[in-house]
């Protein structure tokens, strides 16, 4: 019996499933006769490039399609599996022969990134100077591959991944065709499992529909797919947003004792994020798509601990001898006394310098200086000073005591800090 995908791989353009973008230019051309002599299909796998190149194929020549057909002038080519440039001067000389039935010759390349430097080379001669009867038919997964030689002389069309909507709606009605009981909330996982890819979720759908005759559940998915539940899910995306690393590796440790593979495990949580994504998870989500073989549980286990506990470093100890804390720093009399010495020494011989009274502020020296200031109100310090200069060092009031003594001496005579009798009056 034929699998699910085979029976419902498209037979005409209308039954090509969300891929309007595609269909619809080809089947205009066609009714205008514009064909032209090379085309490139590109787009992710499952999503009917080569279903429509066949069926394109057929049109233009006029053949009803069938998947078991084996028309002499529709030829299909792996380029994986001949991609040398003997192959294709064997094609090109292959080429150069007019069809036997229909109208052109027509050469589908599949997988043509795969084809060597001096093969697009030998195909791109063909391309410049096309037999009038020869169309090529060229799709790859990776356009990027390809030379831009290539693709500028080729009509491009670009098939997309089904969304989830289109991709629900017809499985859907595949399994009502096909009489397969299943709820929607158990055809939603096939959904995302397939990832938009026909032949994928066809081929999930067939896989599950063999398991049992009853009403497929949610929960028959899941463990025939072997995923996570939801629920584990939620509860380790909980511990990873908390740091709670403990949480996280015993979450762990319960998801994958059932069975699930690491790799399993991260492309879940990565459909988990994107579904409903929290600024709290990007960093996880930037992450996930590494997780791959070799290591793929210890990659996954860092990727989900908290970057606080990776930059840990424990203490060294040796366990059978206790540590001994460090002694406590001893005060340096010595180096104190020394200190003291040398600013003693700068502010004397910078009063000296000066020749500053004794009833000056030694503070307008130094008016921002603590330093100094402390040296001045210490009494060793102040006493040291009164016996250099051979006289009282005034603390309090300096500043105004100077300032007094600086006026009497200009308007000669004193003048009292009371406001006394100016002596020229």
């Amino acid at each position: 019996m034929k699998s699910l995908y085979r029976r419902y791989r498209p037979l005409t353009l209308d039954d090509v499933v969300g891929q309007n973008q595609v269909t619809a230019p080809l089947m205009k051309a066609l009714e205008q006769g514009k064909i032209s002599h090379a085309y490139l299909f590109i787009g992710p796998r499952g999503t009917g490039k080569t279903s429509v190149a066949r069926i394109f194929a057929h049109t233009v020549n006029g053949f009803p399609y069938d998947i078991e057909d084996n028309y002499v002038d529709i030829v299909e080519i792996d380029g994986a599996s001949n991609r040398g440039i003997d192959n294709i001067r064997e094609l090109r000389e292959k080429a150069a022969i007019v069809p036997t039935e229909g109208k052109y010759k027509i050469y589908i390349i599949d997988e043509v990134h795969m084809l060597t430097n001096e093969a697009f080379n030998a195909l791109l001669k063909t391309l410049e100077e096309p037999p009038a009867h020869v169309i090529f038919i060229m799709a790859t997964t990776d356009a990027y591959k390809v030379p831009v030689t290539i693709t500028s002389r080729a009509q491009t069309y670009t098939f997309t991944l089904a969304d989830s909507g289109t991709m629900f709606n017809f499985l859907k009605d595949v399994a009502k065709k096909e009489k397969i009981k299943i709820d929607d909330d158990a055809l939603k996982i096939i959904v995302e499992r397939g990832g938009g890819s026909f032949r994928d979720s066809l081929s999930l759908l067939d896989q599950i529909s063999t398991i049992t005759e009853d009403k497929i559940t949610k929960e028959l998915v899941t463990e025939t797919l072997g995923l996570p539940s939801d629920q584990l899910i939620t509860d380790l995306l909980a511990k990873y947003v908390e740091g709670d690393a403990i949480g996280i590796m015993d979450a762990m440790k319960t998801i994958l004792s059932s069975g699930i593979k690491p790799e399993t495990l991260a492309e879940e949580l990565l459909t988990f994020i994107i579904k409903e994504p929290k600024p709290e998870l990007l960093p996880l989500l930037a992450k996930l798509p590494e997780i791959k073989a070799p290591f793929t549980e210890a990659k996954l286990l860092v990727a989900l601990m908290p970057e606080a506990l990776l930059e840990y470093r424990p203490k060294t100890q040796t366990p059978t001898i206790a540590a001994v804390p460090a002694p406590k720093p001893t005060f340096d009399w010595q180096t104190y006394l020394d200190a003291i010495e040398k600013l003693n020494d700068v502010v004397f011989s910078y009063l000296k310098k000066c020749e500053y009274e004794l009833s000056g502020n030694v503070l307008e020296l130094y008016p921002n200086s603590k330093i100094a200031k402390n040296i001045l109100e210490s009494k060793n310090n102040k006493k040291i000073l009164e016996d250099t200069f051979g006289g009282k060092v005034m603390i309090e009031n300096a500043r105004k005591d100077a300032l007094v003594a600086k006026i009497s001496d200009i308007m000669g005579g004193e003048v009292k800090k009371d406001g006394g009798k100016n002596p020229f009056d």
